[in-house]
């Protein structure tokens, strides 16, 4: 009884814990590759059933959580040399307060059957979670949040984070408001009484000082605080700061100011500062105030593009449509998008044709035609036609979403040019003390002295120059120079569908000397076309006919592009008979009763057809680099088809450009070095690298670079990894939707060389505002805190006021961010010459 027991017990154990998951899987090009996935993740103990299905490019598991976890699962079918596509949500979390609330939230979640993983963050009240939309879907997650006794505050949307950004910009002007409706009054008495004869009436004599001190002190300790506040926290980590350089600045005027009021006996001399402190907070608030509304101008792309994302989407369920949040959306669900709508996620059309204006994302503004089994971007805007379209991509692996995550990464990123500014700017607050306290001293102790007429008392004067360093320095401008310009510059470019990853990949993009393309699928389409048509005794719409019909069926590229061209011609083809494929030589069938031979000159010669009389047509065609294939009818030669693959439209632009722009151009091809010349002397390349197995492109980069030479390298971004890794700037070219490619640090979406010089163009341009912005910042402060110390006093008997400094110090940054946008106007020569 027990020896019989034991098989039922054991078959039941593994189904008390048994789970099931399903994730994606991409690289899958056939059933061998089924088969190796399969294998592989039944060798893994614990594993009950694994179904792949091609069609779906998913894989169903059935496990055993105790023997083996998801995270191993999915290790395992990345091993065997595929990758895992996961839905990731991320999911807005209001209630939360703190860590037990993070664990409670994650733990409702993962009871969850499909939920793979959940990670709370509470410093930004979200939590991201990965599931399996063919067990849970988003509006279940949410409930189980809400469940568990927390708020979901639905996605945040550009509407919410405008509305943020305008209430920001509010807050600043009412500050700024408040400020100037308190501080021109006290600058206007401060005057009226020093140089009118309002400092003469007995009330302004006694109680004067006391109304500027009830104007002015509003205006430090409120619309002043967060100076006070910023600094304090400088402070705390043994920093200083900007706000700590206005802190110290103004608080030294105010608070002489004070005890000119209050204690007069403490000090020497009875001029009041009052106007000086409070026209310098306001005039630094203008100054942050317009900072703002330029940097915002900066930041406008990245918000264009998320402003491109529909907030819903008609989902089809058994044939009903229903409106729902885009978030809603699962992979492989159904929706409708009607003229002039924007397409809500990545998808496939399954019924219907329309054009697709996909401008905003690939800059291309031409729109694309879709049929059914095109697939469509989300985000781009449907023109004319309904479409019924499957969803493959939502969320955080949509193009768009993966677009505005690499341009915001590389707007967070800095330029290799920014070290300097980083180093000077690490002791330039300190220095800068350091500076007015020495100024404060020099002129107290030793300059007062060297000149017989000053025009204020030696404190008074000595400290006038103390404040107007302070507020004078601009460590702003020097934090801003690079970063505006980045944020610009890789925001505009993903206006043209061009998506530069970082900083540094922008700055050496603009100091190529050396570019290096990829010959197949780079400069060519990387699919061979017809170029030549010769017919010998017949039509070249017979030759094509004949030539087609032979070949229809076939997955060859030679074939698949010679019926191609046919159809082309709208010549109607039919289907061969008896076809015979003669490897290494060409193919046999019959076609309209007659024996129809196309291949090369074996081919013919077995054959016992003659081609010598037309061996000088063959060598022309093939001297250009193409592959002559010979059309036999019968017994008698009766065309010559010349096949390659051609250059992409584009190409001989834009290495002209190059050249032009003093960029020297270089080719490598696997190909020999026959086909490689013709093809580059078709765009005019001088250097070629021919006969490079792809294993060692990488170090053909090298050898580059050892010359001393900045290398950049253009290719597909797959099979030419390694030699973009390589090279100083790797660009890939061509990757549509596919924007996260690892290997290339430009990414260019459209397959169109012009592109490759539209990014280098943008690079110079950019660098160039850079440089600009630096030189500003520098070259202000190197003059300005000498200005504000007192240089031009020997020469002129003028000290500059703390409020001109404080201006001065108000539109230095003004003017760096500003620059900056300028750029927004900028568009690369290479488009401009397009538009013409």
């Amino acid at each position: 009884m027990q020896a019989g027991s034991a098989p039922g017990s054991e078959a039941k154990a593994p189904s008390v814990g048994k789970k099931k998951t399903s994730f994606g899987v991409s690289g899958m090009t056939c059933a061998s590759c089924v088969d190796t996935i399969q294998r592989s993740l039944a060798d893994l103990q614990g594993i009950e059933s694994a179904n792949v299905n091609l069609a779906t490019e998913r894989a169903t598991i059935s496990y055993d959580p105790q023997k083996v976890d998801i995270e191993k699962i999915k290790k395992t079918v990345r091993d065997a040399g595929y990758d895992v596509v996961l839905n990731v949500v991320t999911i807005s979390v209001g209630g939360m307060s703190c860590a037990t609330c993070a664990n409670t939230i994650e733990e409702a979640l993962l009871a969850l059957d499909g939920v793979q993983a959940a990670s709370v963050n509470l410093a930004s009240d979200k939590v991201a979670i990965t599931y399996d939309p063919q067990v849970v879907r988003v509006p279940d997650l949410k409930r189980a949040i809400r469940d568990a006794g927390y708020e979901v505050i639905e996605a945040e949307t550009v509407d919410a984070e405008k509305v943020e950004r305008v209430k920001e910009m509010q807050r600043r002007k009412r500050l700024l408001v408040f400020s100037l409706a308190l501080s021109i009054p006290t600058l206007g008495l401060a005057l009226a009484m020093m140089f009118t004869d309002l400092g003469k009436v007995q009330f302004f004599m006694d109680y004067g000082n006391y109304i500027l001190f009830i104007l002015a002190t509003p205006v430090q300790f409120i619309a002043g605080y967060r100076f006070y506040v910023n600094a304090f926290k400088a402070a705390r980590h043994r920093t200083a700061n900007m706000d700590t350089l206005i802190a110290v600045g103004t608080s030294a005027a105010y608070l002489y100011s004070l005890a000119v009021v209050f204690l007069p006996q403490a000090v020497a001399f009875h001029d009041t500062y009052f106007d000086s402190s409070a026209m310098i907070i306001t005039l630094i608030l203008f100054g942050k105030y317009l900072e703002a509304k330029a940097k915002g101008s900066t930041s406008e792309a990245i918000r264009k593009l998320i402003d491109l994302q529909p907030k819903t989407a008609r989902r089809v369920i058994e044939g009903v449509e229903t409106e729902v949040p885009v978030e809603e959306l699962d992979v492989n669900d159904i929706f409708m998008v009607r003229p002039g709508e924007r397409i809500p996620t990545d998808g496939s059309v399954l019924e219907g044709s329309s054009a697709v204006d996909e401008s905003m994302l690939t800059g291309e503004s031409i729109p694309v035609e879709k049929v059914e089994g095109s697939g469509v971007i989300g985000g781009s805007i449907n023109k004319n036609g309904l479409l019924k379209v499957r969803a493959t991509r939502i969320g955080q692996d949509t193009a768009l979403a993966q677009i505005v995550r690499l341009v915001e990464e590389a707007q967070g990123s800095k330029a290799p040019v920014q070290r300097l500014a980083d180093k000077v700017a690490a002791v330039f607050v300190p220095a800068v003390i350091i500076i007015a306290i020495a100024t404060f001293l020099f002129w107290y102790l030793i300059g007062y002295d060297l000149f017989s007429s000053m025009p204020a008392p030696r404190f008074v004067f000595s400290l006038t120059a103390f404040i107007s360093v302070l507020v004078i320095a601009c460590p702003c401008a020097l934090g801003l120079a690079t970063p505006t310009a980045i944020m610009v510059g890789t925001g505009k470019g993903a206006e043209h569908g061009i998506l530069i990853k970082n900083g540094e990949a922008l700055e050496r993009a603009g100091n190529v000397q050396v570019i290096v393309f990829d010959k197949t699928g780079t400069l060519t389409k990387g699919e061979p076309d017809v170029t030549d048509v010769k017919a010998i005794g017949s039509s070249e719409e017979e030759v094509l006919f004949y030539a087609a019909s032979v070949e229809k069926g076939s997955e060859h590229p030679l074939a698949k592009a010679i019926v191609r061209k046919a159809e082309h011609e709208k010549i109607e083809i039919e289907g061969p008979s008896e076809f015979q494929n003669l490897p290494g030589r060409g193919v046999r069938a019959n076609v309209r009763e007659s024996l129809i031979l196309l291949g090369n000159r074996a081919l013919m010669s077995e054959s016992q057809i003659e081609t010598d009389a037309h061996e000088a047509e063959i060598q022309a065609i093939e001297e250009r680099g193409r592959t002559a294939m010979l059309l036999a009818k019968g017994s008698k030669l009766i065309g010559i088809i010349g096949v390659a693959d051609v250059v992409k439209p584009t190409s001989a632009e834009a290495i002209a450009e190059l050249k032009r722009m003093g960029i020297e151009v270089a080719m490598m091809t696997g190909d020999n070095r026959r086909t490689a010349s013709v093809i580059a002397k078709e765009l005019g390349i001088d250097r070629v690298l021919a006969e490079v197995l792809p294993e060692d492109k990488a170090k053909e980069i090298a050898k580059l670079q050892a010359e001393g030479k900045v290398v950049a390298m253009v290719g597909d971004g797959v099979n030419d990894a390694p030699a973009l890794v390589q090279a100083d700037v790797g660009i890939a070219i061509g990757s549509g939707t596919d924007v996260a490619i690892e290997s290339g640090s430009i990414v260019l979406i459209k397959n169109d060389l012009n592109d490759v010089v539209a990014a280098i163009q943008l690079s110079k341009k950019t660098m160039k505002k850079i440089r600009q912005n630096l030189f500003w910042a520098f070259g202000y402060n190197t003059a300005g805190i000498p200005l504000a110390a007192g240089l031009i006093f020997p020469f002129f008997n003028v000290l500059l006021p703390p409020i001109v400094a404080a201006g001065a110090m108000a539109l230095s940054s003004v003017s760096v961010v500003s620059n900056a946008a300028l750029l927004k106007r900028y568009t690369p020569e290479i488009k401009r010459k397009g538009k013409r």
